[in-house]
């Protein structure tokens, strides 16, 4: 290729790589001052790529190889398989103990997040062990197949399971079956929620109370086009309608979906467990779980709602150290404890 066109097409590349930066910075700008100042850095002004099947498949891949994380030595931490679902694999399970905690203690059912389409319980190991270390409980973590490989309801009915195996072994765990706690995020949280009407309608076993960090709740978010501003950092619509669509094994309809898939799409919410629900209002999530929230209360059902002006999606993970983290932190600490009794 003649110098002359290359470097005409080298300009034309420039140029164009240019101008999407500044349509990415000025896209950016009507959100980004909105963000707590605590929150603003140059990682969450950088583009998020939205979830698509290929983006997921690179980050399957990279999950395989990624290191364990370490489990601090006051915590053991044992691998075990349970009995999965009728006609489905066992499920890998991480039961985490401090030393010396004596029988009968609370319990966690730890659902990790990842809009039901990657994530691990393994990647969670800080977290889980941290609650056993600092609250004193026994933790299960669920290794809960992913969509889109596995669809609704194997996600749920993976949990299912472990929570009934958490019931059904508590003498040998050494845990009260009375008092254990559903735990998740983003769409852990959404798992958390649905497993909460499962148990309440199988009745087999009623978990203590359920912790929802910006759970994923309604499919029929990502039927709305406008999102006044939420949804630019970390989880984008583009990404939710990839989550839903892979999950429920088909794109989501206005008009109905599968039961117990979609938390927020439950009539009833009446005698299901107490909750806690955080959210920041920059993240796509605030208004389903502002209103799962109010429905709840509504239905007689005691649920504490934390709502964080100017955060997005997942900032506490993203933003440890700040004070809005720790404020947001404590607070689901807090429920957590009177949840379980040990407040």
């Amino acid at each position: 290729m003649p110098q002359s066109l290359m470097t005409i097409r080298r300009g034309l590349t420039l140029g164009a790589v240019g101008l999407a930066a500044w349509w990415l910075v000025k896209r950016r700008a009507a959100s980004y001052p909105q963000l707590n100042p605590e929150l603003r850095s140059p990682f969450v002004r950088l583009w998020t790529p939205p979830f698509t099947a290929g983006v997921v498949s690179v980050m399957q891949a990279l999950q395989g190889w990624a290191k364990a994380p370490v489990v601090p030595p006051d915590v053991q931490v044992e691998e075990r398989r349970i009995p999965g679902p009728a006609g489905a694999p066992d499920v890998l399970v991480y039961v985490y103990r401090p030393h010396g905690l004596p029988a009968g203690a609370a319990a966690i059912l730890n659902i990790h997040g990842g809009g039901y389409v990657t994530g691990s319980a393994a990647a969670y190991h800080p977290q889980s062990a941290s609650y056993a270390r600092d609250l004193g409980v026994v933790v299960v973590g669920v290794e809960y197949r992913l969509a889109p490989g596995t669809p609704f309801p194997g996600p749920l009915e993976d949990c299912y399971a472990a929570l009934i195996w958490m019931a059904r072994h508590a003498d040998a765990l050494g845990l009260d079956p009375a008092r254990i706690a559903l735990v998740g995020d983003s769409a852990g949280g959404g798992l958390a929620a649905a497993l909460a009407q499962l148990a309440h309608d199988r009745a087999e076993v009623r978990p203590a109370f359920q912790l929802l960090y910006y759970p994923m709740l309604d499919d029929r978010t990502a039927l709305t086009a406008a999102h006044e501003d939420r949804g630019d950092f970390i989880w984008r619509p583009a990404s939710n309608l990839y989550g839903w669509t892979a999950y429920l094994g088909r794109p989501p309809r206005p008009d109905s979906a599968p039961e117990y898939a979609v938390p927020a799409r439950r009539a009833d919410l009446s005698g299901l467990s107490p909750a806690w629900i955080g959210v920041g209002t920059l993240d796509l999530f605030c208004p389903e779980d502002r209103e799962y929230a109010r429905r709840l209360t509504g239905a007689g059902v005691p649920c504490e709602y934390h709502e964080v002006p100017g955060a997005y999606h997942a900032f506490e993970r993203f933003a440890p150290q700040s004070s809005v983290a720790g404020t947001f932190t404590a607070s689901a600490l807090n429920a957590l404890r009177r949840g379980l009794g040990l407040a």
